[in-house]
């Protein structure tokens, strides 16, 4: 099984430096549609018209609009694309919608500077074993059979692509780097691969 891996494109929230966590349902900005259409033509380019694969993305709205762009070139049906709400970003619970500059000056630094992750449980939030949890769920019910597309989230993917290819040791999980949005990972047998880079935001901001 091949997993090709893809982080959301470029948000309002992102650009305005808010938290979005895991249901906020935020738009694309002009451009986060830029590299969402960047993706699609890569991807157009490395897996060909209409590839026989199985195509998973979280619910977000961010993460359906990143698809229903890459789904076009690609050539598939934007209702035959699978959701999960264990692909969804994490959950920062009453930071979410809030600004990353009035949350920090609230409660001091929040994000490992090495990492660019939280170093912190967002409050009525969750944190990165719980997402570890939910991932091997999924996981465990794929068809084992069957090329697997997947978009989704910054922290979520990187536990993800941790899981499936290994990484550092961060608070508890395997955590794999980190990479803009609109980045396209390329896994098989264990093996990472980054196949496009994307131009948006890294790190715990773009959450």
């Amino acid at each position: 099984m091949r997993l090709i891996l893809a982080r959301h494109a470029e948000t309002v929230y992102n650009a305005g430096a808010r938290m979005q966590g895991h249901m906020a349902h935020t738009p694309l900005t002009r451009a986060g549609i830029a590299q969402a259409e960047a993706m699609g033509t890569f991807l157009r380019e490395h897996l060909g018209q209409r590839p026989d694969l199985d195509f998973w993305a979280s619910p977000s709205g961010r993460t359906l609009q990143t698809s229903a762009i890459v789904a076009e070139h690609l050539g598939i049906d934007f209702f035959d694309i699978r959701t999960d709400d264990r692909l969804l970003e994490i959950d920062v619970g009453d930071w979410q919608g809030r600004r990353y500059a009035d949350i920090v000056a609230e409660t001091g630094p929040i994000v490992c500077p090495d990492r660019r992750a939280f170093n912190v449980v967002p409050p009525n939030g969750e944190y990165y074993p719980a997402i570890r949890a939910r991932l091997e769920a999924w996981l465990a019910g794929l068809d084992r059979a069957r090329d697997v597309l997947v978009i989704s989230h910054g922290i979520t993917l990187r536990v993800l692509r941790g899981l499936l290819a290994g990484g550092d040791d961060f608070e508890g999980v395997a955590f794999a780097d980190d990479a803009p949005q609109g980045t396209v990972f390329e896994i098989v047998d264990g093996t990472q691969t980054a196949l496009h880079l994307g131009g948006g935001f890294s790190g715990a901001r773009a959450a």
